[in-house]
């Protein structure tokens, strides 16, 4: 009996295996998530601070790498997420949306003295992967809680982030927000 139970874990570790490996976030995955954080946000201080001039301008230059980095993000959940892909989609946008009005809301009136030179600095790069470096070093809040699939599940387990998703709220932020 001891034996059965053995072999029954041994296939069911196979059988999950494959499901782990693909519960990772691809690199080109990685930047569509972090350039859509940074959307978010911008679109997130253009409803708060009446800034839709410079969103409106950052979403006419970037058009392209905006909508490229939405299919990255559904095809990433089409990999891990099967038939709940678009469920699991509209949720984490969601939740993106919200966690970075939250944050808005708990900055109180320095939030917008915060994010509004994110609009500049965001107009100022030429492509998706300047955007996502930008996200990355001004801490743009991003719930998405996924390993990096370079990260094996000894070291990296489906539950661990490879960067923490709770970063800082916006006004502890602020010596980001001068750089």
């Amino acid at each position: 009996m001891t034996s059965f139970r053995l072999l029954l874990g041994g296939l069911a570790a196979v059988i999950a295996g494959p499901a782990i490996a693909q519960s990772c976030v691809q690199s080109a995955e990685r930047t569509a998530f972090d350039v859509r954080a940074l959307q978010s946000q911008l679109m997130v201080a253009a409803l708060a601070c009446g800034k839709d001039t410079e969103y409106n301008a950052f979403v006419r230059k970037f058009q392209g790498d905006l909508a490229a980095s939405y299919r990255g993000i559904a095809a990433h959940y089409r990999r891990t997420a099967g038939g709940s892909a678009q469920r699991d989609l509209d949720q984490y946008i969601t939740q993106l949306a919200n966690a970075q009005s939250q944050d808005g809301i708990r900055a109180g009136s320095h939030y917008c003295p915060l994010v509004t030179p994110l609009f500049q600095q965001a107009l100022a790069q030429s492509n998706a992967q300047g955007l996502a470096e930008l996200a990355m070093e001004r801490n743009v809040l991003n719930p998405l809680a996924t390993p990096d699939c370079a990260a094996t599940p000894a070291r990296a387990p489906a539950s661990t982030p490879s960067r923490s998703p709770a970063r800082p709220a916006a006004s502890n932020r602020s010596a980001a927000a001068t750089r």
